[in-house]
């Protein structure tokens, strides 16, 4: 499978991969992920493949992701190919309360920091990692526009944010014409779907590109976990930390796994691919962010993009991983929306209707 087709990224025109790689697991100093030279065959591989864009976090690793990721870009002179993101927000000092969070100290401070590690003298796309419930939006949008200006930074996003904070930081870099919201980096798997009440709309209404993380669970829509055995590398690690994010192994997911495993028999595919396919082709996604700690689990879900998944298994999957819509969003469903029109068929547009139609040369018409 190439990833060498570029699909731009929200509605800028950053061209990136629509998997990118996750550089999370570059390092062991959290009990698991990647030593330097699995690492090195993982980022060559992706790259190899056609792949130019790859994710991090000053975070991540305690800064190894980071430092590691500069020197394989380096080694082989890919900087202007490859498609760099990083994050901030997280605290990496002790006792430094402008060491984390979103302000502009601390941002200013942890984009130079970033630059240092990756070894390069810009990010084509840097987010806030988390919203930090204290910052105003106000100053985190100027201190990005700052850095786009200086040169330091050339597309801005938002990582795990609520959708209101997201929309209101677009509305301000329109009004104020500071540099706009290109990514929107959200949690989005089977086992993972609220995106889809707000994140899904306000991305395709406001020209974000959703990026996606964790789109295997942490293991658990790969396989790598069973019901009857206890778990082990990350999951063990993470489990019980408090991060919602890791506590995966309940009664409903297990659910969606059988359903999973059931689909990808059926199509002679892994479940990682099949879940893979699944989110990559959800509305608004722009890229799914995969990683890996082996370099083999790397080269089978490269493959997720090179098929197509019937449309019947898609809707199995979809009942299998629904949830009932908390409100005020079973409003919005179907039969809610049904009674607004009084059993009319009523559209918004007809197919079609939002793409231009080009026509040029003699007996255009074009005036």
């Amino acid at each position: 499978m190439s990833l060498d087709t570029y699909y731009t990224l929200g509605r800028s025109g950053l061209r990136v991969s629509r998997l990118s790689l996750g550089a999370m697991t570059f390092g062991t100093e959290w009990g698991w992920g990647s030593d330097k030279r699995d690492a090195q065959r993982i980022f060559d591989a992706y790259v190899d493949h056609g792949g130019n864009f790859v994710d991090t976090a000053d975070v991540y690793t305690d800064g190894t992701s980071e430092t590691w990721l500069g020197e394989f870009v380096a080694a082989r002179q890919l900087r202007d190919r490859m498609v760099l993101a990083s994050k901030y927000t997280f605290n990496l000092a002790d006792r430094n309360a402008n060491a984390g969070g979103n302000g502009r100290k601390n941002l200013m401070r942890a984009v130079e920091a970033s630059l240092k590690r990756l070894g390069t003298d810009y990010l084509d796309l840097y987010y806030v990692h988390a919203w930090d419930q204290i910052t105003p939006v106000e100053e985190v949008m100027r201190t990005m526009d700052d850095l786009v200006t200086s040169g330091k930074v050339r597309h801005i996003g938002l990582s795990d944010v609520p959708a209101w904070y997201a929309a209101r930081a677009q509305t301000l870099a329109e009004w104020r014409g500071f540099e706009p919201v290109s990514a929107l980096q959200m949690q989005y798997s089977l086992v993972e779907r609220n995106v889809e009440h707000e994140h899904v709309r306000l991305a395709l209404e406001l020209g974000m590109g959703i990026t996606v993380w964790s789109p295997l669970a942490s293991g658990l829509l790969a396989g790598r976990y069973k019901r009857d055995a206890a778990p082990d590398g990350r999951m063990k690690a993470m489990l019980d930390n408090g991060n919602p994010a890791f506590q995966l192994l309940t009664e409903r997911n297990w659910a969606i796994v059988d359903a999973l495993n059931g689909v990808a028999h059926e199509i002679d595919r892994t479940p990682a691919q099949v879940a893979l396919n699944w989110v990559a082709n959800r509305p608004g996604v722009a890229s799914v962010i995969v990683g890996a700690s082996r370099p083999e689990q790397l080269a089978g879900n490269l493959r997720a993009l090179e098929f197509t998944l019937p449309e019947s298994l898609r809707e199995r999957l979809d009942q299998a991983s629904a949830a009932p819509a908390p409100f005020p969003y079973y409003f919005f469903t179907d039969a809610m929306q049904g009674m607004m029109y009084g059993g009319v068929n009523v559209g918004d547009k007809w197919p079609g209707y939002r793409q231009p139609v080009l026509v040029s040369g003699p007996g255009s018409g074009v005036a």
